[in-house]
This record gives structure tokens, sequence and C-alpha cells, in this order.
């Protein structure tokens, strides 16, 4: 069930706005309009002096899209300060492979930054550049975010929308994904055609990451997936390469907040695995927080980043930030050493698309053997402070 409007018989009256709780009703064009902020209490169906306020059934909550409509590919590129994040590159990267397959463009849509941003949205492989500037979007807000890509949406079908499963893709894009009553899959680790349908195939870590489950929205577009960070490879960049920029404008959009201030945590302790080039991970096997040391300290001779299994965090040796895996951060390093990490599957989804992988376990049967680009059998209490005594002689 869902409650609709009829826009032929409402006056614009503006009974309704007062009586929602919600502030779900508004006025456009003198018209009411129900918003995302319905919570279907159904205090409004008997306030309109015209009945032109209605609750109807609904197939599975939405309207069967017409797919022949629906076409392209959409990236929504995220920017922080001004500069466009990995995350969007990487997206471009995936996006590419999927807009080729499907004979059609890759678009990015850009809100905040300037035009320099945009070309390098093109060099990166975008087709078009939808870019919304001005100061409702130069810092992040949820409202007008959310109000500019749904307009974008429905005044292009797009067959498929992808975003990252950060901060802010994780906001925003379920609100849109609600607004145009459709599909979302969150936290996706691949993405594919399916051949014979062409429907998107979205892949994603379930129950606990025991199993890799595909998801499809087969009748209902767009096909809207969040994808994490650093799990897609980055397409190749041409600066010289052409491609439109279609300005937008967002004069429309309103917002009921306002960010006033983004404040940076400057803490000596903040670090940012997601960008790191070298990461040395600990788990268990490391036996308890001393083995720790060892770990920086081979991190710190290779000028890399800190760090570790959930079960190493959940023991209480390492702090939280330091995780990687599923319920972590997924990286993509060019180089990981995983020391006393056995490879349960929750942590191999979050760094087996790191370009080196050296594994150190002395157990021969343990998975992440089975991923590892070098494997060394051994204790890893043994085993680094040989790495790091070598290390030390190469470089004195």
């Amino acid at each position: 069930m869902r409650i609709i409007i009829k826009t032929e018989i409402c006056s614009g009256c503006g009974e309704c706005v007062s009586s929602c709780p919600f502030d779900s009703i508004e006025i456009k064009d003198g018209k009411a309009f129900i918003n995302e902020y319905c919570n279907f209490c159904r205090t409004c169906l008997n306030v309109c002096p015209e009945g032109a306020i209605v609750e109807i059934e609904d197939d599975q909550g939405g309207v069967k899209a017409d797919l022949s409509e629906y076409r392209g590919v959409w990236v929504f590129a995220e920017q922080r300060e001004g500069k466009i994040a990995s995350v969007a590159v990487e997206l471009l990267g995936i996006g590419r492979v999927l807009a080729d397959e499907r004979n059609t463009e890759l678009s990015a849509i850009l809100f905040g930054a300037g035009d320099p941003q945009a070309h390098e949205l093109i060099a990166w492989g975008a087709d078009k550049v939808y870019h919304a500037s001005g100061l409702a979007f130069d810092r992040f807000s949820d409202e007008p975010y959310a109000q500019m890509l749904i307009t974008l949406v429905q005044e292009h079908k797009p067959e498929i929308v992808l975003a990252g499963a950060t901060a802010i893709g994780r906001s925003f894009v379920p609100r849109v994904a609600g607004r145009l009553k459709t599909g979302l899959t969150a936290d996706c680790t691949a993405l594919e055609i399916d051949k014979e349908s062409g429907n998107l195939l979205q892949i994603r870590p379930a129950f606990g990451g025991n199993i890799m489950a595909t998801i499809l929205c087969p009748n209902y577009r767009p096909q809207i997936a969040t994808v994490r960070p650093r799990v897609m490879k980055k397409g190749s960049y041409d600066p010289g390469r052409r491609g439109e920029i279609i300005s937008v404008t967002g004069n429309s959009i309103s917002s009921r907040t306002k960010v006033l201030e983004i404040v940076q945590e400057t803490s000596e302790c903040m670090i940012n695995l997601q960008d790191a080039e070298i990461i040395v991970s600990g788990g268990r096997g490391l036996g308890g927080p001393n083995g720790f040391e060892l770990v920086k300290e081979l991190a710190g001779l290779l000028g890399g980043t800190v760090g570790a299994s959930r079960a190493a965090v959940d023991e209480g040796w390492i702090p939280y930030r330091h995780q990687v895996g599923q319920t972590g951060k997924t990286v993509c390093p060019k180089i990981y050493i995983a020391c006393g990490i056995s490879g349960a599957v929750q942590h191999l989804v979050g760094m087996q698309s790191s370009d080196i992988i050296i594994a150190i376990n002395k157990n021969p049967e343990a998975p992440i053997f089975n991923v590892a680009t070098y494997g060394i059998i051994g204790d890893v209490n043994e085993v680094l402070p040989m790495m790091i005594r070598k290390l030390k002689e190469v470089k004195a």
C-alpha cells in the first residue's frame, strides 16, 4: 500500500501540509506533493476537502518501469574539499567495463568542486559529466544531494547508478532509491552484466561473509548499487580524452539543514588504511599485544601502515581503526603482509585485491596461502625479527 495525491483534483489549498506530523507534504507548482519523509501514518487521508489524498495498492511498493526507457551507466563522483575521491575513479573503472558491455555511455555525476575536477572525470573514462555547482553542493548535505540526483535520474533515466559505500554514499543514496522506488544493493564487492537478460549482477558478502550473494533488480530502474572503496581497479587515465560537461542548475534545490563547519580529526593516531600502499597486518597468531610491536616496527621500516584482523581487535590488542575486512576497512595496497592471520573469508574480502600478498603463518593449510603471492611457513614471532634485522642491514 502507498499514499498518493491525485494532482488532477488537488486545489493546492495546503490543508494537508499542516496536518502532517513529519513535514512530508509540501506544495510545488500549486499542487500538494508527498516527499521522502512520509511515515505512512495516514493522518492526511481524511484532511483533504477535495478527496485528493488516497491510499492505493501497489506492486511491491513501486511501479514497474518500462525498461526500454532506461539507458546508460552513471557514477556518482564523490568529492571532498574540492577534490575527487579515489572511490570515484575506481567506480569509473568498473563503470567503463559495464557501459562497454551494455554498449552505452558512461556518465559521472559531480556535485560541487570546480571545472578542472569535471575534466579529470573525463580523463578517467567518463563520456559525460553532469556538474552541479553552488553553495548547496560545496559541503555534503543529504537533502540537496538527494534532491539533485533524483531530479537528474527522473529526467535522463539511466539504467545503472553506482556510488561509493562511504559515509557520504551510505547516507544519501538509500534516500534516492527510496524516492525512486527502486532497489539498492549496498557494499558490493563485484559487479557484472548478465549476458542473457542484461541485468546488473550485484555481488556482495552475506551471512557474515560466509557466502557471496548475487542480487538482481530485474523489474525496476535504475539499478542502484554502492561499492566498497578499494575493491575495484582504476581504469586508464588519458589527459587528452574528450567528453561533454553539462552544467546543471540547482537553484530550485532547498534544504532544511545547513552545514556550518567541518572539523577534521588531527589526532596523531589517525590512520588511512584505504590509501596506504604498504600494509603490515597482524592477527591472533601474534599471540598477544606485544606481537604488534614487531608489526609496527616492520611497517615503519617499509614506510607502511599497521593493519589487523578482527580477531586481534576483538582481543583488545589493537584499536578498531586498524581492522581490515568485512567489518573493517577494505584495502588494496601494493603490498599486504599478513602476519599470523589464518585467512577467514571475512578478512579475505577486505584485502585479496592487493597487488602482492605476503603471508606468514605456521599452519601450511591456512586459507591465507590460497590468495598469497608469496608464503612463509613459520612462527611469525620468529620470522618477523629476521625480516626486521635484514631490512635494517639493507638500510644501513
